[in-house]
């Protein structure tokens, strides 16, 4: 038998029902320009990379361009939700293992550099090889852009962000695939927008099946995701995402098509960038989002502790 415990498990619950957690001061819609922004460019460093090494050089061109401007405009975006300049150039100087915005700043500083040397590589067609050595580059810190912001939200205590932490990299990443082809599908010919296509496809499938899967295994605490400003939003994105999936399958190799579809995945990713930031803000001013789940888990911890008591010794 085990030992009891010989102080009562604590009770969790809020004051007169007033806020719990501190809703983060990170800036609208700086923050979920520079979540999207980031997923587009990873993945369009990907599809830069399988352009480069298929022969295609309009889609190569337009994923190249995608990747640096995306990593532009999502540096200044961080920098102005940071306050000042130098506040980004101060989490260069030290490495934080622990802290996703700092390993975040780690991964977007060289995919900047390096995704701005390819792109200008192959615009000018001068130093053509650095250029492909720059492509590779940035292609390698694709993935991690991509996806280390989901990290960077899940490490808080906002209930709708850290209980998803086992799907949010996903949705990321689709969300991300979607993006970047369907940017891609806009701007690129109809022969050689295969790849984006698929790979839109494919980021849409990801995306929604994370999306479900999110919203059945947090129960309760997936509301944010459905109510309010938030979960307009994010049905709004689901409900684009799926359709252009159905159009892109049935009939993307049209031109005209390809660009109404195109367009619809990168507005879906945009939404649901500010969908899922919105849906963290909601779940961090209500308390039950903090407090049931807690009690939920200390039920959980009474019931497996009793299980254990009732056992025979051996």
């Amino acid at each position: 038998m085990r030992e009891r415990a010989m102080v009562p498990e604590p009770e969790f619950e809020s004051y007169y029902g007033k806020q719990i957690i501190k809703t983060p001061t990170w800036k609208t819609p700086d923050v979920p320009i520079y979540l999207f922004v980031g997923g587009m460019a990873g993945a369009s460093a990907l599809l830069a990379e399988g352009a480069a090494r298929s022969g295609r050089p309009g889609l190569e061109g337009v994923a190249r361009g995608a990747a640096a401007g995306g990593a532009v405009v999502g540096t200044v975006a961080l920098i102005h939700d940071l306050g000042r300049p130098e506040r980004f150039l101060n989490m260069l100087r030290v490495l934080k293992v622990t802290s996703p915005l700092s390993v975040g700043s780690f991964i977007l500083a060289p995919f900047a550099g390096l995704s701005v040397a390819a792109f200008a590589s192959h615009v000018s067609g001068r130093v053509p090889r650095i250029g492909r050595l720059a492509g590779l580059g940035a292609a390698a810190f694709g993935p991690p852009l991509t996806t280390y912001t989901a990290a960077l939200l899940c490490n808080t205590a906002v209930p709708a962000w850290h209980e998803g932490h086992q799907e949010m990299p996903f949705l990321f990443a689709g969300s991300g695939a979607t993006a970047a082809g369907g940017l891609a599908m806009v701007l690129t010919p109809a022969a050689e927008n295969g790849p984006a296509r698929r790979m839109a496809i494919a980021g849409a499938g990801l995306e929604l099946a994370a999306a479900q899967r999110l919203k059945h295994r947090l129960g309760m605490v997936a509301e944010p995701y459905e109510i309010g400003r938030p979960g307009l939003l994010m049905r709004t994105a689901r409900a684009m995402t799926a359709a252009s999936a159905v159009v892109s399958l049935v009939a993307g190799r049209n031109r005209a098509v390809s660009v109404v579809a195109g367009t619809s995945y990168v507005a879906a990713s945009l939404i649901t960038r500010f969908g899922v930031f919105e849906a963290g803000l909601t779940s961090a001013r209500d308390p039950k989002y903090t407090v049931i789940p807690q009690r939920e888990r200390l039920e959980r911890r009474r019931a497996e502790r009793e299980h254990e008591d009732a056992r025979p010794a051996r």
